[in-house]
């Protein structure tokens, strides 16, 4: 695993608080970490700003699962 997905993990079970071993690519992020609409914007602007990069609405949208992120996090 990367410095930049140990880092996604970090935030996603920060704001989902779960432990971070227990969060898996797979999961969705409403379903399964009970991220709503409140913790997704505090998600995104947390990832946005720990590992320097922009996230589109158009992208944001896309992110359903945790894989989704560490996909998009990786292309970046």
């Amino acid at each position: 695993m990367s410095d930049r997905q140990d880092q996604v993990l970090e935030v996603i079970a920060k704001i989902a608080r779960q432990e971070k071993t227990a969060i898996k690519p797979e999961h969705e992020l409403a379903a399964d970490l009970g991220i709503d609409s409140p913790k997704g914007l505090q998600l995104l602007m947390e990832l946005e700003e720990k590992l320097k990069i922009e996230i589109s609405d158009e992208d944001a949208a896309r992110m359903n699962t945790v894989g989704d992120i560490m996909k998009f996090v990786n292309a970046h």
